[in-house]
């Protein structure tokens, strides 16, 4: 099989800008003394850094396949290691980092009176946050991504275990326990297999680069555990079933800008990184475990919804229902069909608005009576008009309402996985079904729990609505939801091409690995200055 060489064409380092923006912005917050000072200073450097990722949207060619606006900056090891700062954006990661840099200014804004302590610290770590994972998005060099998904660690850590509810450490120590293993495994992965793509494809030199690394078919007898290896990291950032648990004390620990970071992007990390690494470079181990993947999706998608209505706790329904929507996302991952797979990329997006959005709304219910139990509500729909709009409005959204971003994903996901052979198991599809109507149920019964009913308490009938700012957080929020909702069309020719690339290699890659083993010799990548070329090696056999 064959596929054109990426384009690395420097004219501008928009990518590295939008990177590395947020760097320079918590560098100034560490010059600054006054608190409003910081928090305009961290606002102003968000807002500029989404503007300036406006620019990979304008610049994106959608019928490029291949990595765009790349930055590549020489060897780090020359001659001894492949390794070095590549960055760019193609389909699979453009929708990515746009999400990521609209979430900085509305994280901000919604931090501005939450936050009462250690103001530098909190804006400086966010800023630091949001390098780190735009990082992850737009690394092509494997051991740059692992380097950014390690940095996000160490704010996340600190943004929980400072500034989190009553059990902060636990919940901290907690969430970099379970991703750190998982992460420390997927290093030794790198390492190895940086090793033996170097051995075959680049002239004995380790290698990292993502795309000389799918130029190499890994052997059939390395792949699978390699595959879980990988596949084990992201899976706890996911989070998985039954990798789950360490998901609902960090959400419900975090302060609301640390649960709108987590739902909106961090956990589509792990999304991401099945799509971006597991697929195509472990095509037969993915094939063979696919069902594996789809049969824990699918009760990541039933047990998360059931367990949300259970919860008396709206945060912590919240956020178990993450583990629900994103078992979708893993689902149209593993299916391996071009409609499951654009469902998956954009419902990573659609899951960062709506959850993001719900984290706020019960972020704003906190700020005003320091409960998140449902319990303590009720009848204050008549009390707070807007906000009650603004949660309705968001819980048909998330649960999938026609018309709004919710649907779109998760039709393409359950059509596209009815379709595939890979899974080919309707009933399995007809179970992960239910989830939608389950979705209804726990997010209206919190919505009637809460804005519903008589008013008992004389501090729900006083409580006030959303002012100018809580509005600005909103707005862009809910104005995603329509006209994703309405308009997939120009979210989903983003990474059309790419999709359409990435599946054809993963067939092709499969088929010449199987090809490789029969006749019991490896595949050979060649590189001719413009193409990779991967086709199996025969020998002859005397008949």
């Amino acid at each position: 099989m064959s596929f054109p060489a990426r384009n690395l064409n420097i004219n501008m380092p928009i990518t590295s800008i939008v990177i590395f923006l947020p760097l320079v912005g918590a560098l100034a917050t560490l010059m600054l003394r006054s608190a409003n000072a910081i928090r305009w200073a961290a606002l102003m450097t968000t807002l500029l850094t989404f503007i300036a990722s406006l620019a990979l949207w304008a610049g994106f060619d959608p019928s490029v396949n291949t990595a765009q606006m790349v930055d590549q900056f020489g060897n780090w090891f020359p001659g001894r290691l492949d390794v070095k700062y590549y960055v760019g954006v193609d389909g699979l990661s453009l929708l990515l980092v746009l999400l990521t840099t609209l979430l900085g200014p509305i994280v901000v804004m919604s931090s501005w009176n939450y936050i009462k302590k250690y103001h530098k610290a909190y804006y400086t770590l966010l800023l630091i946050l949001q390098m780190g994972v735009t990082g992850v998005f737009s690394a092509f060099d494997v051991l740059l991504f692992y380097i950014f998904f390690e940095i996000t660690l160490i704010p996340m850590y600190f943004l929980i275990g400072i500034w989190g509810g009553e059990n902060r450490i636990y919940a901290a120590v907690k969430f970099v326990l379970y991703t750190m293993v998982g992460s420390l495994l997927m290093l030794v992965a790198i390492i190895y297999l940086g090793y033996e793509a170097g051995n075959a494809i680049n002239g004995g030199i380790f290698t990292t680069d993502w795309y000389k690394l799918l130029a190499f078919n890994v052997p059939l007898g390395m792949q699978t555990w390699l595959f879980f290896l990988f596949a084990l990291s992201f899976a706890i950032k996911v989070p998985l079933f039954p990798l789950h648990t360490w998901l609902p004390d960090a959400h419900v620990q975090a302060p609301t800008g640390g649960s709108v970071i987590l739902a909106g992007v961090l956990l589509k990390m792990g999304t991401y990184g099945l799509v971006r690494f597991c697929l195509p470079f472990f095509t037969n181990a993915v094939h063979e475990y696919a069902i594996l993947f789809a049969v824990l999706a699918v009760i990541g998608i039933v047990y998360g919804a059931l367990v949300s209505r259970a919860q008396p706790d709206a945060k912590k329904l919240v956020a178990y229902s993450s583990v629900s929507h994103l078992g979708f996302v893993v689902l149209g991952i593993f299916a391996l069909t071009p409609e499951a797979m654009q469902g998956a990329m954009i419902q990573m997006i659609n899951h960062g608005i709506s959850t993001g959005a719900l984290f706020l709304l019960v972020g704003m219910l906190y700020e005003r009576r320091h409960t998140r139990l449902m319990a303590d509500f009720g009848g204050i729909a008549k009390s707070v008009p807007v906000l009650s709009f603004f949660m309705i409005f968001t819980v048909l959204a998330s649960a999938g309402l026609p018309g709004l971003n919710g649907f779109v994903g998760e039709f393409l996901i359950l059509v596209g996985s009815f379709k595939s052979t890979v899974i080919n198991n309707p009933l399995l599809i007809a179970i992960a079904t239910s989830g939608v109507i389950l979705a209804a149920v726990y997010l209206l019964w919190m919505v009637y729990r809460t804005f519903w009913g008589t008013i008992d308490d004389e501090a729900n009938r006083t409580m006030a609505d959303l002012n100018g700012r809580e509005l600005a957080l909103l707005a862009p929020l809910a104005v995603l939801m329509v006209v994703m909702g309405v308009a997939p069309a120009a979210f989903l020719e983003k990474s059309e091409a790419t999709t359409k690339f990435l599946l054809e290699k993963i067939e092709s890659k499969r088929v010449a690995a199987v090809e490789a083993a029969e006749t019991e010799t490896p595949p050979v990548a060649v590189f001719d200055g413009d193409t990779y070329t991967i086709r199996p090696a025969r020998k002859n056999v005397s008949k």
